[in-house]
């Protein structure tokens, strides 16, 4: 079990908990948590659980994938940090996660 912090645009934050095996947009989902729109419902066909991670948290959450990068190039303003959320799993080793949603998934 994993707690994750997502701060929306406007800077409000909310803290979920997630289960390890999870995705970070699942969890998202779970908690309703504004911004994380999961049209294709996890399967990296879309861009609309765009987050941008901690710098403190690249190296935990890991590389893109080519198809990631792929379905980047539709997301609202792309930075070194982009993420899209469907991509990332939960475990242990990201109890305290941070991300931050975009103004816009589009």
């Amino acid at each position: 079990m994993a707690k994750i912090t997502f701060i929306a645009f406007d800077g409000n934050a909310r803290e979920v908990e997630a289960g390890n095996g999870m995705s970070v947009m699942e969890a998202a989902l779970k908690n309703m948590v504004p911004g994380i729109d999961a049209d294709c419902g996890g399967a990296c066909a879309c861009a609309t659980c765009h987050v941008y991670v901690e710098p403190e948290w690249l190296e935990a959450v890991g590389e893109r994938s080519e198809m990631e990068e792929d379905m980047l190039d539709f997301a609202f303003d792309v930075q070194d940090n982009s993420r899209l959320s469907c991509q990332i799993k939960v475990s242990d080793a990201l109890d305290g996660l941070t991300v931050k949603v975009p103004e816009k998934q589009f």
